[in-house]
């Protein structure tokens, strides 16, 4: 809070905007304060007193709240220059009156130290000053500070509605050429109620955040549906570009403590932050919040510091072997490089850290895939194939890093909408990215059971995510199965030695989901699930009767898992109707045997002197 009279104490630097406005010259170079902090009183004084300069030229990021100058009435007084295209600018940048650079947001500070991109005129928007000649930033650091340093000029608009914020956020009135009072409202921002499709994909995501991991979220609506599956989770630090009212619910309910980052220890660490009133009262004054500049807070280098650092960015195209366009739309110019990559790297980087690009499956009401046999002409690549990791979209998690293009291709077509899956594996096979044998299977109406997954414990204590197969295990399965003793081999396949083609190992992976349904016991692997069983069933639907068979590997044998997973199958089984389950079990397989037994189901069996025939019906217990 203000305690003293900064106006009489700094009186020699206070001026009003006109004469703010008359160190603007014609050709200068004018940066405007970002995001919410955007001074909004000097961009209306900038069109309103300026009327003799010709060709300025206007620098941002992105920023919030109205843009004059760039109405066409004054096209020869001021020009664009944006390093982040906002819905404010686009239409500017789309009829070719505006400029866009593609920067990195981490490297734009140094531009501006190397004079590369020089500033005359910085706009900017402060704090009141302190005693000691302090004003802050507040919400919108990240790439003004650096401006401001390099500006001839800098004329600050002095709001006592700006929060005043802590870190590398201070900006001390002998670097400021003017000072202009003006009161007003920060801009404001809020977004839509998420639908269950990104409501879908923030579980997915949640799935993936560990307790203790420091996290990174981009712009929109995928923080809002993070956050709500963040909840339960213990000790989250946030390390991000930006953040907004998503954040508060998470810091009330405990999720948010930053007692395990590994820098700035206790502390959330942004660059900006775009939101409600109650964000802004929120932060004000608070010492858990800690705004420094861009050159820091999206520094690969800092970023991949962090342990379990979970990176979090939105992609609007993404094509069969990995590419990720985020900026624009074809050869329309949509967004920006921004912070994706910085962090994306970074995140790649850390120890136990997570690089995840959101990409929705479909866009334009769901006419149109966004994952892609190739990107649309024009497309830029910001994320390329070797800097890919994770890609969720509502149907699933794709890893792609250090996998083949083959394993991408079906990863990707795995998490695509079902109605697009066929045509893209069409399309893979026309440019051999998969095999030619791959088997196409009606994905509209065999879609992915994924009421089906659930976790089990074993009797060692060992928890197993048991889930229906995918297309892409067919590399996870045949691992599984050639590591297999001959012993287990004989069981199962009444043979010692067996080999697994990938075309009868995709017979085990593409399935309908009805008549044959694979369930598959994982456990997390290095760098994804690792399947150490399988159990299936084959269902006649004239007799509506189903064989059954189990493959456990030989190291998880002996924990109780045949009777989990028989347990499973006859649990599913029963809700769709199937009435009998029956096995073929050579004697030597006891353990099967007694798993059958003491099922809880009257078995009946016979033996042919050779192997047993096992039967029982679901519907009745003993």
């Amino acid at each position: 809070m203000q305690t003293f009279d900064w106006k009489s104490k700094y009186q020699d630097k206070i001026g009003t905007a006109a004469k703010a406005m008359r160190l603007v010259q014609s050709g200068d170079s004018v940066f405007i304060g970002s995001g919410c902090g955007s001074p909004q009183y000097l961009v209306n004084a900038l069109v309103e007193y300026c009327e003799e300069v010709r060709d300025v030229r206007i620098l941002n990021i992105l920023t919030m709240g109205k843009t004059p100058y760039l109405e066409p009435r004054y096209r020869d007084r001021f020009s664009l220059n944006t390093f982040f295209i906002g819905d404010n600018v686009r239409e500017s940048i789309e009829t070719g009156v505006g400029d866009y650079t593609p920067i990195f947001l981490s490297e734009i500070p140094r531009e501006f130290d190397r004079g590369r991109i020089p500033i005359d005129v910085a706009l900017i928007s402060v704090s009141p000053p302190d005693a000691g000649g302090l004003c802050s930033l507040g919400v919108s650091v990240d790439v003004v500070k650096a401006a401001a340093a390099n500006a001839k000029y800098v004329v600050a608009q002095v709001n006592a509605r700006m929060p005043r914020t802590f870190g590398d956020s201070f900006i001390h009135i002998n670097d400021i050429e003017i000072l202009v009072p003006y009161d007003e409202e920060l801009v404001e921002v809020t977004l839509p109620e998420p639908d269950d499709v990104m409501r879908r994909i923030g579980q997915h995501i949640g799935r993936l955040i560990e307790d203790g991991s420091t996290i990174e979220c981009g712009i929109g609506r995928v923080p809002q549906v993070v956050a709500e599956s963040l909840r339960d989770k213990k000790d989250l630090g946030i390390h991000t570009e930006m953040f907004g009212d998503w954040i508060l619910d998470l810091v009330e309910c405990g999720a948010i403590t930053c007692a395990k980052k590994t820098l700035n220890r206790g502390k959330v660490v942004a660059s900006f932050c775009m939101g409600s009133r109650k964000l802004y009262d929120y932060i004000d004054n608070n010492p858990f919040f800690e705004f420094y500049p861009t050159e820091y807070v999206n520094d690969p280098y800092i970023i991949g510091q962090h342990e379990k650092m979970v990176a979090i960015n939105v992609g609007l195209e993404v094509d069969l072997t990995g590419q990720v366009c985020a900026d624009s739309l074809g050869y329309k110019l949509y967004s920006g490089i921004g912070g994706q990559l910085d962090f994306n790297r970074g995140a790649a980087r850390s120890r136990g850290g997570k690089a995840i690009i959101v990409v929705p499956s479909t866009a334009k009401n769901g006419t149109i895939s966004r994952i892609v046999p190739h990107l649309s002409e024009g497309a830029g690549v910001v994320v390329t194939r070797g800097d890919v990791h994770y890609v969720v979209s509502e149907y699933g998690v794709a890893y792609l890093h250090g996998k083949s293009i083959r394993e991408r291709v079906l990863s990707l077509i795995n998490i695509a909408h079902p109605k697009f899956r066929s045509e893209l594996i069409q399309a893979a096979k026309a440019n051999k990215y998969l095999y030619q044998d791959q088997i196409v299977i009606d994905t509209e109406r065999n879609i992915y059971p994924e009421e089906l997954e659930i976790y089990q414990t074993l009797n060692d204590g060992t928890e197993l995510f048991f889930r229906p197969v995918k297309p892409t295990d067919d590399a996870a399965l045949s691992e599984m199965l050639y590591s297999l003793s001959p012993t287990s081999l004989h069981t199962r396949y009444m043979a010692h030695t067996m080999t697994f083609p990938h075309k009868d190992i995709q017979q085990l992976t593409n399935v309908d989901y009805m008549n044959n349904l694979a369930i598959v016991g994982t456990v997390p692997g290095v760098s994804s699930e690792e399947i150490v069983a399988i159990a299936q069933y084959f269902l006649d639907p004239k007799t509506q009767s189903a064989e059954v068979a189990f493959i456990v590997q030989d190291e998880w044998q002996q924990k109780g898992m045949g009777t989990l997973l028989l347990q499973y199958l006859c649990r599913v089984a029963k809700q769709r109707g199937v009435k009998k389950f029956y096995a073929k079990v050579l004697p030597t397989n006891k353990a099967m045997l007694s798993v059958f037994y003491n099922s809880g189901y009257k078995v009946n069996t016979e033996f042919d002197g050779d192997v047993y025939s096992v039967e029982f019906d679901l519907a009745p217990h003993k």
